[in-house]
């Protein structure tokens, strides 16, 4: 659902003229020095990127599905840890707070979260717990007003640099799978908290991760997510139901600009005395490129506007998760085809992104996992 066309476009060509002018000519010094440049960080601050998805009245953009999925396909035409800075933020940091927090919860984290002044890290996976997320082994124990929470999380992104995380944890160890599972605002610099030294990745530099431990750290119990126990892990999922269409959106445009250098590429490349562009098999490869991001677009933006409508949307959710970081994968070996040798130099930039997106078909949910989800909601649907 789009509400003012005139004010989303004034928006999306910002946006543009932002990744044209600033984020593309920084992909190589975060490449080089695996940071993204806190002046860079500031400008999305001041942009309003970072609340994009929280209520004009906590300071936010407010944007519908659509026109967030919109503002991604523009943003994401540049290194994904640019969007990585803001996503923790934009997903679970605020929604499972706007979606089952208090009104006290709102009021108190939302305006911080929209301006970027906080940041905010999703802190779900274990060790021991990724797929199988509701056999999560971190406990959070009631001891008068507070929760004492021990565990570790792992692959946590953005820990380095959060402010809060919202932490999901065993309220109750004698209750198996998701049920005993309970969501928590946690101040990560509350006591007890200490982090594993940052991951070293096969891509996707300036965007950070690593193990996050809690030791004896007390939590307010102030601070259990809608002050209910039980329901961390349905405050997830409906996050999650949102945030795969997020990751889809980034695929598309990420997709989209490796297609565009490609093109590029095919273009002003000669051999045997034309354009390589010119040549059908190379055509085949931009054809079948245009054609799966144009698929997974469209996919993006119907499950928005479902979304927008109030339609349950978890099983397109994980249709478009599932087929557009698959797609973008395909559309990254195409263009290190196309561009031959080049593409296997760092100075061409298609390699960096090529590891990069390789990431999208793991988090999130693994594209095994979107398979099972889907295919367990249709055997479900015939039955009934």
């Amino acid at each position: 659902m789009i509400r003012d066309p005139e004010t989303l476009n004034a928006l999306l060509d910002s946006v543009s003229r932002f990744v044209r002018e600033r984020l593309v000519p920084a992909e190589e010094v975060v490449a080089k020095t695996d940071e993204i440049p806190a002046e860079i960080v500031q400008e999305m601050r001041e942009m309003g990127l970072f609340g994009m998805t929280i209520p004009e009245s906590f300071g936010g953009l407010e944007l519908t599905m659509e026109e967030e999925v919109r503002v991604l396909f523009e943003l994401c035409k540049t290194s994904p840890a640019f969007r990585s800075i803001i996503g923790t933020t934009v997903g679970i940091g605020s929604q499972g707070i706007l979606m089952d927090g208090t009104d006290a919860q709102k009021a108190k984290y939302l305006p911080g979260l929209a301006t970027g002044e906080l940041i905010a890290s999703f802190a779900l996976t274990e060790p021991e717990a990724g797929s199988d997320a509701a056999s999560l082994k971190t406990t959070a124990i009631r001891d008068g007003d507070h929760y004492v929470v021990n565990g570790t999380k792992r692959y946590i992104t953005n820990a380095p640099h959060a402010s809060l995380f919202t932490l999901m944890a065993r309220t109750d160890p004698q209750i198996k799978g998701a049920a005993g599972v309970s969501a928590f605002i946690v101040d990560a610099k509350s006591p007890g908290i200490s982090f594993g030294k940052i991951d070293q990745k096969m891509g996707q530099k300036g965007a950070h991760t690593c193990d996050v431990i809690f030791d004896n750290v007390k939590v307010p119990a102030e601070n259990l997510i809608g002050h209910k126990e039980g329901q961390g892990f349905k405050t997830a999922m409906k996050v999650l139901d949102k945030g795969r269409i997020h990751i889809a959106a980034v695929c598309v445009g990420v997709a989209q600009r490796m297609l565009d250098d490609a093109l590029r590429y095919a273009v002003e490349r000669k051999q045997f005395g034309q354009p390589i562009g010119e040549f059908q098999l190379v055509q085949a490869m931009l054809a079948d490129s245009k054609a799966e991001i144009y698929a997974a677009e469209s996919m993006v933006l119907d499950a928005a506007r479902k979304r927008d409508d109030g339609l349950n949307v978890t099983t397109e959710a994980s249709c478009c998760k599932m087929f557009a970081s698959e797609m973008c994968g395909r559309v990254a070996d195409r263009a290190v085809q196309i561009l031959g040798g080049a593409g296997y130099l760092a100075e061409y930039g298609v390699e960096r992104f090529y590891r990069d997106v390789r990431l999208f078909r793991l988090y999130e949910g693994t594209t095994q996992i979107q398979q099972l989800i889907i295919g367990r909601a249709m055997v479900k649907e015939a039955m009934r």
